[in-house]
C-alpha cells in the first residue's frame, strides 16, 4: 500500500466508514464525532480496525490510540495514513 496516494486512501476509508457505519454522513461530517453522531459504536469500532487490516495491512490496537485520537474521519484516515 505504499503506493497508495492520500486520494487514493481517503476514498477508500470513506467506503469503508460508510459500510461500518451504515450512513453516507461521513463523507460530509468528516471532522465530527462519530460516536456523539451516533454513527460508530464500540463494536463498530471493532470492526472499522478489522476493516482498515483487511485493506491496508495496517494493524492498530484498539487499547494502542485513545477514542479522541480516532473518533473523526479526518483523525482516522490521518491514524492509517501515519502507520502505512
Amino acid at each position: 500500500m505504499a503506493d497508495t496516494t492520500h486520494e487514493e486512501l481517503e476514498e477508500k476509508m470513506l467506503d469503508i466508514l460508510e459500510e461500518v457505519c451504515g450512513d453516507d454522513e461521513v463523507r460530509v461530517r468528516r471532522d465530527e464525532d462519530l460516536f456523539a453522531l451516533g454513527l460508530l459504536d464500540s463494536m463498530g469500532a471493532i470492526e472499522l480496525l478489522v476493516d482498515i487490516e483487511d485493506e491496508f495491512g495496517v494493524f492498530i490496537a484498539p487499547t494502542e490510540v485513545e477514542r479522541a485520537e480516532m473518533n473523526t474521519v479526518n483523525l482516522i484516515i490521518h491514524q492509517v495514513e501515519i502507520r502505512l
